[in-house]
């Protein structure tokens, strides 16, 4: 129930309809996505506003400075690479971890095997020390465990 889009200072932003969605998100390129929100409604500057966002930008799994942790429910998997969208500080970083389905470790997939992820990109391949094939894994219940600082996680998928 929180606002997406808050209003800007001053009281032409907060007439009634402004900020009000003018059309569907539409992705307007390869790595974005633009939602169109009337401005200034019912005033001589009435006019559209186009606001983009990364793919998969609507919602995120943040970590502040301090390092935080978040494991998945038990999945299962048909791809043999995992791909994150992410973006993290200089200082950030994101490690991945794949866990059985009591919790357990996969000595190959642990995180201090993981190569840190660090950047901003739309897809990247998660890495470990021994590659980032997962195709032994496909159909089998696991965990995924993230180590993340000063980062933002937008999506996971499997190719």
């Amino acid at each position: 129930m929180e606002a997406f889009l808050k209003p800007g200072i001053g009281l032409s932003n907060w007439i009634s309809r402004t900020n009000y969605p003018a059309l569907n998100v539409v992705q307007t390129g390869e790595t974005e996505m633009s939602f169109y929100v009337n401005q200034d409604y019912a005033q001589p500057t009435a006019h559209l506003h186009r606001y983009s966002l990364r793919i998969d930008g609507f919602a995120s799994l943040h970590a502040g400075f301090e390092t935080g942790e978040m494991k998945t429910k038990t999945i299962s998997f048909s791809g043999s690479k995992m791909v994150l969208n992410f973006a993290t500080s200089a200082a950030g970083y994101i490690l991945v971890e794949l866990l059985d389905a009591n919790d357990k470790v996969l000595p190959e997939f642990s995180s201090g095997l993981c190569n840190p992820l660090i950047g901003n990109e739309i897809s990247r391949q998660v890495e470990w020390k021994n590659g980032p094939d997962l195709s032994g894994l496909k159909n089998i219940a696991v965990k995924i465990r993230f180590t993340m600082k000063d980062a933002d996680l937008y999506s996971i998928q499997f190719e």
